[in-house]
Parts: structure tokens; sequence; C-alpha cells
């Protein structure tokens, strides 16, 4: 009789606990809007890096005299190692989730890279460093404000392991900020003009 009890109480036990289970797993509805703007943001923000990089590398070709422009052309190529290993991150976790993601760079991204593709030499080094160290900060309060007040484990850790990548691209784009800097003799129209201000 009590080898029955135990019998009957373990199975009410079992039962019980996949009840539990199944009412706290994991849902597409756990996915906030926060969530869902930064997995847009992430992607467009990867999709900008890897094109401006990768118009760095265009503009930049052959002109290996320069110390700025080896230093662009070397972060160009850094940037979208990382940014396609980034992206394809946060491709596979927006489809887990559900999150449809867009195709290209928002309206504002596009016109900077616009306006940067009418660049060339120098003067292109110095908008590139300027447009990307834009971006990387955004880039970086964004995964900042994800990491505080995001609710999908998902989509935090996806935060959490870009974060120190988006730092290491700042403090790259500082370095290469000082070696860029035009020193007074030259024109001071091109330090003062404006530059793109996300990337």
């Amino acid at each position: 009789m009590v080898r029955k009890m135990i019998i009957l109480v373990a199975v009410a036990v079992t039962a019980m606990g996949g009840t539990a289970v199944a009412t706290v797993s994991p849902s597409p509805q756990t996915v906030t809007q926060q969530d869902k703007d930064f997995l847009v943001q992430a992607h467009q923000s990867n999709l900008t890096e890897i094109e401006s990089s990768k118009a760095a590398l265009e503009k930049t070709a052959g002109q290996q005299d320069q110390k700025a422009t080896r230093i662009v052309r070397k972060l160009a190529k850094h940037f979208i190692k990382d940014h396609k290993k980034l992206d394809k991150a946060v491709r596979r976790v927006s489809d887990q989730l559900g999150v449809k993601l867009p195709d290209t760079p928002n309206t504002e991204q596009r016109k900077q890279l616009d306006q940067l593709s009418a660049l060339s030499g120098a003067e292109f080094d110095r908008a590139w460093i300027s447009a990307e160290l834009h971006g990387h900060h955004e880039t970086l309060a964004a995964v900042e404000q994800e990491i505080e007040n995001g609710s999908s484990p998902e989509v935090k850790k996806l935060a959490t392991v870009a974060k120190p990548v988006v730092q290491e691209h700042i403090d790259l784009l500082l370095k290469a900020e000082r070696v860029s800097t035009p020193s007074p003799s030259e024109s001071p129209s091109l330090s003062e003009s404006p530059s793109p201000s996300e990337s």
C-alpha cells in the first residue's frame, strides 16, 4: 500500500512538473519592443559597417604611401571580419525569435554612405574615421541599453558579446584619429566640414 502511494505521488509530481515547465518555457511573446529594436538596429549597423569598410578598401586602393591610409585599410579589413561575425549571430537569434530584419541600412545610414563615397584621399580617410567613431559610439550606447533594459536572454547575450568588440573598435579608431588629424598648416575647411554621423 505504501509503495502504491509513493508511485501515485511520483506520477502526480511528474505531471505537475511537466505542466509548470510548459507554462514558463520561452516563447516569442517574451521578446519586447526593446529587444526587437536592438536586433534591427544591430543588423543595420553591421550592414553599414561592412559596406563602409568595403568602400574604404576600394577608395584607398593603391594609396599605400600615407600612414593614415594604411591604418584605414587595416581597420576596414578588421571591421568587415568582426561585423560579419556579429551579424551572423544577430540573424540567427532573430530567426529563432521570429523578428524580421530589414535588407538594407536605414535612410540616414544610406545618406552617410553616399556622402563618404563622394570623398577621396586624406579627406576620405578623416571622414571615414569620424563616421566610424560616431557610429560605434551609437552602437555601444544601444548595446548598453539592451544589456540593462532588454528582456530576452538570447538578445541580451548578443549585446554582451558585442560590447567588447565595439569598444575595441572605438579604441582603434581613436588611435587612428590622432594619426589622421590635420596639422595647423592644412586647410581648416577639411576638419570643420560636417562628416557622417553614423556608420
